[in-house]
């Protein structure tokens, strides 16, 4: 791991971590997440993350398919990637954490998805060959599987294995969004690792719902194309990128922790406003009028995030508890106007890795690349300067400079 200037505390490093980035297709074409981009491969990912997004521990989604399991082995069988004695597999200085995403369905709500990472290949082959006459296709991502959730948070936990809520408050999918009330109501809260807040919602928004204080949060990219790897992200303090040391730092043990969550404006994610789905127009609380639409007068509505969560709070203010990390506003490079493929690509070659770029490197050294405006523009996310219109109905929503 690269050690950071000035940045070591007691044999502890900050690195950055993304945990939940989905495999498009295995190496020989076999499709594995249909939503997501064909060039996202295990090896893909692991060259992305390394070279050009300077993430240093990867969690890998999508790691149960047995032709990914097959791209894995090559992987090692080369001599390309090692598995470490930490639990996870190492290449140059990224790490990757092996995960799947699992969709359930209970009685009295819509179907959400978990997270489940295990400490290495062994024990994935053994989930893949329990999981695999619960699921219609084992080979596909986010498969709904056939038990309750408590089974399956057990079956997790007794393979050594962390299991987190995905994108919790999304109504696509999301516990809090579209299954429950409460996470109790489909889960043990003991067995819970960490929650995953999603791209609509931040730490200030999560903080009206007491019964999240216990948990570390995690912001991930769910990327389903390289382009997006790292949008969101942590900032981690620990001794080495392993996923006994993830574990670690999701318990805060040994002095590990999460140093800062790094997400976008929740403004920006596809899901934070209410969208009716008869004319397809974003619904804000202020407009909108007992679950009717004020435009159409549909009952249609998705509900956003920021909606959902007014609905379960238990809070009248948010609460920041005590050790909990900021939350830094994250604006990745390619939501920059102007900044395409082929600019990007010259940042990364001759200044420096996209988590340098948004967060280390001086406008001065930026802007030779991508013009004076852009380079402000950076520099003003940064800062907190930049405006935002609000996504909704799975769109994303754009920045404009206050």
């Amino acid at each position: 791991m690269k050690k950071r200037e000035g940045q070591e505390t007691n044999g502890l490093s900050p690195c950055f971590a993304d945990l939940h980035v989905h495999i498009g297709r295995s190496q020989d074409g076999q499709p594995v997440k249909i939503s997501g981009s064909k060039d996202l491969t295990f090896r893909n990912i692991a060259k992305e993350a390394y070279e050009r997004k300077g993430i240093e521990l990867i969690g890998i989604i999508d790691c149960h398919s047995p032709a990914v399991q097959k791209d894995i082995m090559d992987c090692l069988h080369s001599g390309e990637m090692e598995e470490i004695e930490g639990g996870g597999i190492r290449y140059g200085g990224t790490t990757i954490v092996l995960g799947t995403e699992m969709e359930l369905k209970e009685e009295g709500g819509g179907p959400f998805h978990l997270l489940g990472y295990l400490p290495d290949l062994h024990a994935m082959l053994e989930w893949t060959a329990w999981m695999a006459p619960r699921v219609t296709n084992v080979n596909l991502s986010s498969q709904r599987i056939r038990v309750p959730a408590r089974e399956l948070q057990d079956e997790l936990l007794a393979r050594g294995g962390l299991l987190v809520p995905a994108h919790v408050f999304t109504p696509h999918r999301g516990l809090l969004g579209c299954s429950a009330d409460r996470l109790a109501d489909r889960l043990d809260p003991e067995g819970i690792a960490a929650i995953e807040l999603g791209l609509s919602a931040d730490t200030d928004m999560a903080g009206y719902l007491s019964e999240l204080d216990r948990y570390p949060f995690l912001t991930n990219s769910d990327a389903h194309s390289t382009g997006m790897i790292g949008r969101e992200c942590n900032e981690l303090l620990l001794s080495e990128p392993s996923f006994a040391e993830f574990a670690k730092v999701l318990k805060g043990a040994d002095g590990r922790k999460i140093v800062a969550n790094y997400g976008l404006h929740p403004e920006l994610g596809k899901y934070h406003t209410t969208y009716c789905n008869a004319c397809r127009k974003a619904v804000t609380k202020a407009e909108e009028t007992s679950g009717v639409c004020p435009f159409c007068g549909s009952v249609k509505l998705t509900r956003g995030v920021s909606e959902r969560i007014s609905q379960l709070a238990d809070r009248e203010r948010s609460v920041l508890i005590d050790g909990r990390p900021p939350y830094r506003q994250q604006v990745p490079l390619s939501f920059f106007p102007g900044l395409g493929p082929a600019k990007r690509e010259r940042l990364f070659a001759e200044v420096g890795t996209e988590m340098d770029v948004l967060h280390r490197i001086s406008r001065d050294e930026i802007a030779p690349v991508t013009g004076e405006k852009i380079a402000d523009l950076i520099v003003d996310a940064r800062d907190g300067l930049l405006s935002f219109s609000s996504g909704s109905g799975g769109s994303y929503g754009s920045i404009r400079r206050s």
